[in-house]
């Protein structure tokens, strides 16, 4: 069953188009890729997933029901949840308060119910040594950790991740590795935009293109990496017909 469909949708801001006809399907428990260079709409394709910017065409359907007309906050306590690619860690307060706004404002809880599931958030992403430690003073890794910590705590069903490897060593993109693989192992859906693709290929079943705010591949990941317009769009490789 289909955890997500964007039906041709369509976004433009004057004469650019950033969403040229997309098609989106994700199943339950799927976890895609998504890669393209910049500017080919990826963090566009989020908004209008997660409900920050409206289409100007087409459907967004999530667990069956049309939320094209959400708002973010609907669509967030109705599973959506979201990482940015530069994170923004609410940083006069520490590593758990964090968590408790996004249990609590993301998924209606109260903050004694909200308790548990943040400790067991904090085990699962890491950051569990870090929990009374104020955000701001945070490494790089563990703001990024943080990122998908209080997306998690918002209790999704499809965790969308923007760029969060990037920056990191390749051992601490090894640790994020194991910390996204063990989200997916609980049933939570994972749409992932990423430029460390070998990070991407440790995760994902799928992997798609967008080039221009148009998807110009999907399928699987090491074939999508392979083929000849990727290799010359994505990644400047000139291949001869």
């Amino acid at each position: 069953m289909a955890i997500l469909e964007m039906k041709a949708v369509t976004k433009s801001f004057g004469a650019l188009t950033v969403a040229d006809g997309i098609d989106l399907q994700l199943e339950d428990g799927e976890a895609l890729g998504v890669i393209g260079p910049n500017g080919a709409g990826k963090s566009t394709m989020f908004n209008l997933i997660a409900g920050v910017l409206a289409p100007d065409g087409g459907a967004i359907v999530f667990q069956g029901r049309d939320v094209t007309a959400n708002s973010a906050a609907e669509r967030c306590r109705a599973g959506i949840g979201r990482s940015y690619q530069v994170p923004h860690p609410f940083s006069g307060i520490t590593v758990f308060e964090n968590l408790l706004v996004g249990a609590t404002f993301g998924d209606a809880m109260t903050e004694r119910e909200a308790y548990g599931r943040c400790a067991e958030i904090l085990r699962e992403t890491g950051l569990l040594k870090r929990a009374n430690t104020v955000a701001g003073g945070l490494s790089l890794l563990d703001r990024k950790r943080l990122e998908m910590a209080r997306a998690m705590a918002t209790g999704p069903k499809l965790l969308l991740l923007d760029e969060i490897a990037g920056g990191l060593t390749e051992g601490e993109c090894q640790s994020l590795i194991a910390t996204i693989n063990r989200i997916r192992s609980t049933g939570v859906s994972i749409i992932w935009i990423e430029h460390v693709t070998h990070a991407l290929l440790a995760v994902v079943d799928r992997l798609m293109v967008l080039n221009f705010g148009k998807k110009i591949g999907e399928g699987e990941p090491r074939a999508v990496m392979e083929s000849a317009e990727v290799q010359e769009i994505y990644m400047g490789i000139e291949v001869d017909a």
